[in-house]
């Protein structure tokens, strides 16, 4: 088996586990009295994910190059996303849900940027192509990720929009 489709088998194995944990949080959130918004747009995320992973492995060249720079920045991406997960710990899910009167989490790297997790994804889904010299899957799931993000932060900056402005909750949650 080539790097390639190792490499590629490890995170289709690491988004499979990121569904199971994201779907233990969601009954939770949802048994806590959370709402989930956006909902139409969920299937067209998964397909996206899906259909980028199949991508790579059909349109991998043979002999598959490795670009070894775009596959360590994949790497970091990698623990960045393990440092979202871990901050955000229980309300880490793959849906927007919204818990009235739940803290908005302000630290680790939301700090820094409203949404690390899905600037996290944009590096994901043109790296990785990258790494492997898929130059157009880079190129036309970035645009379609693009596309699907910005509905999808949109919808979830409305839903927080009102914990946001008038939230009484302190800076360290």
């Amino acid at each position: 088996m080539s790097a390639a489709l190792l490499i590629i088998g490890l995170v289709a194995l690491e988004r499979l586990v990121e569904l199971i944990y994201s779907a233990r949080n969601t009954r939770a959130l949802l048994a806590r009295g959370a709402v989930e918004i956006g909902r139409a747009h969920y299937p067209l995320i998964v397909l996206l994910h899906a259909a980028w992973l199949v991508s790579l492995i059909v349109f991998l060249p043979n002999p598959t190059p490795l670009h070894w720079i775009w596959l360590a920045f994949f790497f970091v991406l990698q623990g960045m996303r393990i440092w979202v997960l871990t901050i955000l710990g229980p309300y880490w899910t793959t849906r927007i849900l919204t818990l009235p009167g739940a803290p908005l989490v302000r630290k680790g790297p939301y700090r820094f940027v409203r949404h690390p997790n899905y600037a996290i994804v944009v590096g994901e889904i043109l790296s990785l192509p990258l790494a492997f010299g898929e130059v157009t899957v880079a190129i036309i799931f970035s645009l379609l990720n693009a596309a699907v993000l910005a509905w999808r932060i949109s919808v979830e900056d409305q839903a927080l929009a009102a914990r946001r402005d008038g939230e009484n909750v302190p800076r360290s949650a």
